[in-house]
């Protein structure tokens, strides 16, 4: 009898912990500002990606020519393009490509990153062959490789997201490298090795674990970058090819008309500003609900 009181004591003690545990959690994202911007953000673009062409009246690739340039009204919220396009329409659909390609590139980078960092930290052969390669890629301006590589493969959307994959995993990389190489010196580590446990299940049981964090938090960065780069390619005709909309070939349409249609920069310019900000106030946000350390740190200093 007193076990079973003993057990229910332990299990709503249990209980009760995590339900303060959570509150607590909720409590630190809710005084985390730029997170809680960050990801109202994040979200609404998702939404506008993912929902957004569902919604529009317009067809983002029918031509009229007769309502080209037309300024912002009822009937285009955001005006018409060069071809009489409805541009709210076009950068709806241009948010789905942009974003797609940002995630993409985001996952892939990630978890390349993960595998070469991983085992650069593990390996000292294998640290001086991967990471003298890396250093080779991010020597090179980002830019001017993706564009170099772009120029190798062609235009298209698969071709944007190999040629960024390339120029971000290098960055994720060496931020995996370093946090593993500190989970390596731990104790816990050195007890694995003793008890006989294979390199692998050390690899990606403990030390690959212990990483997740500031992957995660540089991944939300490299989305950021990836947004950002893809339009700059588009915008000088590197990137996703014509007729499909993305934010870049917007702009670079944009630009030949400027005088005549300011609508068609500043406004993808202003979904482009809106969904880096939005990414780097929820990187930020995270790297410090993650890590308080890291705030205290920054209070300190």
């Amino acid at each position: 009898m007193a076990q079973e009181m003993a057990k229910e004591n332990i299990a709503a003690m249990s209980k009760r912990l995590k339900k303060e545990q959570r509150a607590l959690r909720l409590r630190r994202f809710r005084s985390n500002y730029g997170l809680t911007i960050g990801a109202v953000l994040f979200v609404l673009f998702v939404l506008i990606a993912a929902v957004g062409p569902l919604l529009m009246p317009f067809d983002p690739y029918a031509m009229k020519v007769t309502e080209r340039l037309q300024a912002p009204s009822g009937t285009h919220l955001l005006g018409t393009d060069e071809f009489g396009r409805d541009l709210l329409t076009r950068i709806v659909y241009g948010a789905r490509v942009s974003m797609s390609i940002g995630l993409v590139v985001a996952l892939l980078s990630s978890l390349l990153g993960l595998v070469i960092g991983i085992y650069a930290s593990y390996y000292k052969t294998l640290d001086h062959i991967l990471m003298r390669i890396c250093d080779g890629l991010i020597a090179i301006p980002g830019v001017l490789l993706a564009i170099a590589l772009m120029a190798a493969l062609g235009a298209s959307s698969i071709n944007v997201i190999i040629a960024l994959t390339i120029v971000f995993t290098p960055n994720i990389a060496r931020v995996v490298r370093s946090s593993a190489l500190v989970v390596r010196e731990q104790t816990y580590i050195e007890a694995m090795h003793a008890q006989g446990a294979s390199d692998s299940r050390i690899l990606w049981k403990h030390i690959a674990i212990n990483t997740l964090s500031p992957l995660l938090v540089q991944a939300t960065f490299v989305f950021a970058e990836a947004i950002i780069s893809e339009a700059a390619l588009s915008f000088l005709g590197a990137g996703i090819p014509a007729p499909e909309a993305s934010w870049g070939n917007i702009l670079h349409a944009g630009k030949l008309v400027i005088y005549k249609a300011w609508w068609m920069v500043v406004f993808p310019g202003v979904f482009i500003i809106l969904s880096v900000l939005g990414l780097n106030l929820l990187g930020d946000g995270l790297r410090d609900f993650l890590d308080p350390r890291v705030k205290l740190r920054q209070k300190k200093s």
